[in-house]
């Protein structure tokens, strides 16, 4: 068995992206669900652009009714796809471990922001490291499950 490939940060990115999302899916979050001791979930958008499903495997913070993610592309000047995908179209679906849900998502704003911030930061202390290499505010955006 190999070692697992580290980021700048120590987190284990053995499994990242499309294989994430494909391991994630067979396994109905069997495997992929726990990633670098924290939750993930899917996310799946439309392309702004092609209109086509995009999906990824994203890190969430689950925060009373609410899931909450951290559009951080790891502290890059620029927005993540699925962030602007989401301003684009804010209708999404979300698959945690085996259960698939519609959600619409929104940016947090004000001291909703900053108490969601400080949240996602004690579940994923790296969400302050990439602040830290970016001038941009990286954008909260809360989940909520429709219907």
């Amino acid at each position: 068995m190999s070692e697992p490939q580290k980021s700048d940060l120590g987190t284990d990115i053995t499994l990242i992206g499309e294989e994430h999302v494909r391991r994630y899916r067979e396994t109905d979050g069997a495997v992929g669900y726990e990633w670098n001791g924290v939750p993930t979930l899917l996310l799946t958008t439309k392309g702004r652009k092609s209109g086509e499903p995009r999906t990824i495997a994203i890190i969430f913070r689950q925060v009373g009714d609410a899931q909450v993610l951290i559009a951080s592309k790891g502290g890059s000047p620029t927005h993540p796809l699925w962030y602007l995908n989401i301003e684009a179209d804010p209708e999404v679906e979300v698959q945690i471990k085996g259960e698939r849900f519609a959600a619409r998502a929104r940016t947090a704003e004000g001291e909703e922001r900053e108490r969601l911030w400080a949240e996602a930061v004690a579940g994923w202390p790296n969400y302050d490291v990439y602040q830290s290499r970016t001038t941009r505010r990286i954008p909260v955006v809360v989940l909520e499950r429709k219907g």
